[in-house]
């Protein structure tokens, strides 16, 4: 079983540092979880990803790391065979002992008392009689978990290009004792929106794709990549990969699986567009390559000769459309919204191409409760510095949430997403004054929203402040001081890194897999290029074939996941002599709230250019 679990991990591309001893303890691991070796490298890929180690070598110091890894998924699958089992943990014990109120250990039991329904009718007439906010705030005595967190607004990681420059944010003085209420905000720069898209309208209808709309979808990419990489000048027209030819070729075409398994170097197979080879798929041979990363619905160009017919041995790969000089783009007005209309003109407008924002991604309250904690803290210190934009990304009301899940709660979904989240929202731009805007992004996930990708907007109209509170499709982009931003809520970079086969290079230039898959996004030109898409992806190709595109490189991509966060900055083209080289921003400002604890937000001024950006990622 040693030499199985040896072959799977150099099958991924692994390798030992002291492989007696890792390959001891990851067959202990196989008895002691019931383990098979490609569950267990599975595990370990999760786990390495996660960690961000640097190189691809299994190292004896990381077994006991691992070994708490297999131990964590192992209690997350008990949790989720019996959901309503609780596994307790020496936190609830504190909590359960040191707290003198009996009520804290029934909520902890799983009984919470009468008095403190999350939605009652008393504290609704209770906000409507004092007009100071609906609030489903915690008791005054309960202490939950994420109250007693030790790490608060802690900086996790940062890249400061702006040693002589604030964060762009304006500080405040912590210690002011200055009312909030009647506090006034120091006028800042107003930035401009403007979006760009022609994804759903609330109320569309989906779920109504046919076996013509898939179809049709997938040859467009096709034949738009095809025709993207002939007008560059450096590839030929491509030809039919699957005719015998001594000669060398090249050939355009999406990648697909031989089977339904995940890709290896025997089952990896081209297809190839209905005009060039009536839509036939030959078998790729790899062998020659130094360095590739492929994945399922990955449109590709290939050079390489088929003397048999049956086999396309390629020469080299190209996963990537060589970038054009930039052109003004001329977007319809029916394909924007420009929300500047009232704009005066004592209103001082910011810089173009410099932008202050705050990023976070849900879910916004942890699974222990609906309290909407995190939610709380992060408005708490988006007023303390006052961003110009604050990019909120579902879930909201989280479909996975154990109350959600459960139904247990008295309001209706919908309830809790207007008096938890746009309520609070309200209060803050009022708060704030005009000059701060916020955009909101759906998720599939989202409980009180149409499950389906792509997705349309919430439909929300506050009144007197519509043109502060924004809300966008998803996947969806805009244009904040001239500044590109693209954002997708769907977690594509851990889909694609379980559908991805890559070998890299012996220098080690291509181990940055986060890197990679990010680029993926951006090379394919699409928010979703995996296909077929993971399971429990609503994916309807009626809504999809505009929708899900990247029309142009964003100067920002926010692309939130479950994997560890990060902020890097990606490169792309440059590769073919006088060709353009364009930089982008990709961040991962993980999640919000993790389980019962606190998780990460980004913040980011962004003065032009990556060489200029002050960018954070900074725990709740």
């Amino acid at each position: 079983m040693e030499e199985e679990i040896k072959a799977e991990f150099q099958k991924n591309g692994f390798n030992f540092d002291d492989e007696g001893e890792v390959l001891k303890k990851c067959l202990t691991f196989c008895i002691n979880y019931n383990l098979k070796p490609s569950d267990l490298v599975s595990s370990w890929e999760v786990y390495y990803l996660n960690r961000q180690l640097d190189e691809s070598t299994v190292k004896d110091d990381e077994m006991d790391g691992f070994m708490l890894h297999l131990q964590n998924e192992q209690k997350e699958a008990i949790i989720k065979e019996e959901p309503s089992l609780h596994i307790y943990s020496s936190k609830d014990v504190d909590m359960i002992l040191n707290d003198e109120d009996e009520n804290i250990a029934e909520d902890i039991l799983g009984t919470p008392p009468d008095n403190l329904k999350l939605y009652s009718d008393a504290l609704d007439s209770t906000y409507k009689a004092n007009a100071n906010g609906y609030s489903s705030d915690k008791p005054s005595k309960l202490v939950t978990p994420f109250g007693r967190r030790t790490e608060k607004l802690v900086v996790k990681f940062n890249i400061n290009n702006l040693p002589n420059t604030e964060n762009g944010c304006i500080e405040h003085d912590d210690e002011n004792t200055e009312d909030d209420i009647i506090k006034r905000i120091k006028t800042g720069k107003k930035c401009s929106l403007m979006v760009h898209g022609s994804g759903p309208e609330p109320g569309c209808r989906f779920m109504y794709d046919r076996t013509e709309d898939r179809f049709n979808a997938l040859e467009n990419r096709i034949r738009k990549h095809a025709n993207a990489l002939v007008s560059s000048g450096l590839y030929e027209e491509p030809t039919d990969p699957t005719v015998a030819s001594q000669r060398t070729l090249f050939a355009v075409g999406m990648i697909c699986c031989d089977g339904d398994g995940h890709l290896n170097d025997k089952s990896v197979l081209l297809q190839s567009s209905v005009e060039h080879s009536g839509g036939q798929r030959v078998r790729l041979d790899l062998h020659k390559l130094g360095e590739f990363s492929l994945f399922p619905g990955q449109v590709v160009g290939i050079e390489g000769s088929n003397p048999s017919g049956h086999c396309l041995i390629a020469s080299k790969l190209v996963d990537q459309i060589p970038l054009p000089v930039d052109a003004v783009v001329d977007v319809h007005p029916s394909m924007k919204q420009a929300l500047d209309q009232e704009i005066h003109s004592t209103v001082v407008i910011s810089r173009p191409e410099e932008i202050s924002m705050i990023i976070a991604a849900g879910p916004f309250t942890t699974t222990d409760n609906l309290y909407f904690e995190p939610l709380k803290e992060l408005i708490s210190y988006a007023k303390r510095k006052q961003p110009q934009l604050l990019i909120l990304l579902g879930p909201f009301v989280d479909s996975e949430h154990p109350q959600i899940k459960k139904g247990t709660t008295d309001s209706s979904f919908d309830e809790i997403f207007h008096l938890e989240i746009l309520r609070r929202l309200q209060d803050y731009v009022e708060y704030m004054g005009s000059e701060v805007r916020a955009i909101l992004v759906p998720s599939i996930r989202d409980a009180n929203h149409d499950f389906v990708l792509p997705q349309p907007p919430f439909d929300i109209q506050p009144p007197d402040i519509i043109h502060q509170i924004t809300s966008l499709t998803n996947p969806g982009t805009f244009e904040a001081n001239q500044i590109k931003v693209g954002c997708c809520t769907v977690d594509v970079l851990k889909q694609l890194s379980g559908e991805e086969m890559s070998r890299c290079s012996k220098d080690g230039t291509s181990n940055d897999r986060m890197g990679r898959l990010a680029n993926h996004i951006l090379n394919q030109r699409s928010f979703y290029p995996l296909y077929p898409p993971a399971e429990g992806i609503p994916l309807d190709f009626s809504l999809a074939q505009e929708a899900l595109t990247i029309s142009t490189i964003p100067d920002i991509i926010i692309l939130p996941s479950d994997m560890k966060y990060f902020i890097k900055v990606l490169s792309l083209g440059g590769r073919n002599e006088g060709e353009e080289q364009k930089k982008c921003v990709c961040v991962n400002p993980g999640r919000l709230a993790k389980g019962e604890g606190s998780g990460t937000f980004a913040e980011i001024y962004y003065h032009g250019s990556p060489e200029m950006m002050n960018a954070s990622i900074i725990s709740i």
